[in-house]
């Protein structure tokens, strides 16, 4: 292995962004921190504030701001083209292709990213890293750094009972090449992988997703509106952000939120180091100042939208569940109406076949019936003499 293969002399992180003041100070800060050293970031439109805290940085020369107003759910053709621009214009070693709610760090808390790179050799490619969604108690505003604060490892049964389906996928982190292509979601990427890093200088990266009701309800809307003018992606049924944003239109989003946030018994419980998914980890409020504070929900209001969060949870697992039985009923009325049609076809084969046999049985007894004929005209024709 060369010393070349071991030096990251160039990390770049490209963000595609909209709508996200509350938290994208603190991102920013956070990998210059990790020793990041440039950031390709696409505005997307934003009218919150990003624009202008983003600018502040590209006016250091720190951000290379690019802007697309447009809202067609473009991510993959605009994060390919800033990861590619990484190589091309910033001879990046490493690219980190992220989104504005996640913190990349080196799980040794001791090393930093520049760290951990520096002993990650190049000739592994690409590889993948563990995003940990991070959980907490609800609020009204503010980043959620300072209250996200619980690593959450619920099975996918309980997160279902909260109505949620699943974690997030992994992220995927490459060398700089020219050609590289990045699936939507930042989630693949088109270089295969040659391994993975020594788990002393392995990477994971926190998620705060649902950080407060007034971002989670704008980043709902913003996402539905994008797919409703975008007539070309067709996300399943059951597709999260198309679910959430048909709970906004109906009114239930709130509760849905709330459901899906810790109560204060959970949070006891995980504190006191007895619930066996929820494991307190400080490092990210250690590190940073959230720039938007938290405001919490009236208690009352919030024990009763839980409350109507959860009924509406299990409702959905309901409906799921009679949704599957459905199928399956399709699925079993179609296979016996092709087992009919077979049934029909193998009686009509069958009783060509018999058509056939008594066909072959006819001409096998007159083909009898001539060579007896022919044996006896033989027979007298030799007693004649």
């Amino acid at each position: 292995m060369t010393n070349d293969s071991l030096t990251a002399s160039k990390i770049v992180m490209t963000i595609m962004v909209r709508d996200e003041v509350d938290i994208i100070d603190s991102m920013i800060t956070h990998h210059l921190g990790q020793g990041v050293d440039k950031f390709i970031v696409t505005d997307n439109g934003s009218t919150d504030g990003t624009t202008e805290v983003l600018q502040g940085y590209a006016d250091t020369g720190v951000v290379d701001l690019r802007h697309d107003p447009v809202h067609r759910k473009q991510q993959s053709v605009t994060v390919t083209q800033m990861a590619r621009d990484a190589f091309t214009l910033y001879g990046a070693d490493w690219v980190l292709n992220a989104d504005a709610d996640e913190f990349w760090v080196a799980q040794d808390h001791n090393l930093t990213l520049r760290d951990a790179f520096s002993h990650i050799p190049k000739t592994l490619r690409s590889f993948v890293v563990p995003v940990i969604d991070m959980t907490g108690a609800p609020a009204e505003s503010g980043s959620g750094i300072e209250r996200l604060l619980y690593r959450d490892t619920r099975p996918e049964e309980q997160l279902r009972s909260i109505g949620l389906r699943a974690h997030s996928t992994h992220d995927s982190v490459h060398i700089g090449v020219a050609d590289i292509n990045v699936a939507q979601g930042n989630h693949y990427v088109s270089i295969s992988s040659a391994g993975s890093p020594d788990p002393a200088f392995a990477l994971e990266v926190y998620h705060l997703p649902w950080r407060s009701w007034d971002q989670f309800r704008h980043k709902v809307e913003n996402a539905g509106r994008a797919y409703e003018a975008n007539p070309e992606l067709t996300p399943s049924p059951n597709h999260h952000g198309m679910r959430d944003y048909r709970s906004l239109k109906d009114g239930t989003l709130r509760a849905r939120y709330i459901a899906r946030s810790l109560s204060t018994a959970e949070i006891e419980q995980a504190e006191s180091g007895v619930h066996p998914y929820l494991t307190p980890d400080h490092r990210l409020r250690s590190a940073l100042v959230s720039s938007v504070p938290d405001t919490s929900f009236d208690g009352d209001t919030e024990t009763y939208e839980r409350t109507v969060g959860l009924s509406l949870a299990r409702l959905d697992l309901a409906e799921n569940a009679v949704g599957d039985l459905r199928k399956q009923l399709t699925a079993k009325e179609e296979r016996m109406v092709q087992l009919e049609s077979s049934l029909v076809d193998s009686r009509e084969e069958i009783a060509g076949l018999k058509a056939e046999t008594r066909q072959l049985q006819a001409m096998v007894e007159a083909f009898k019936s001539r060579r007896l004929i022919r044996f006896a005209d033989s027979v007298k024709n030799r007693l004649s003499r």
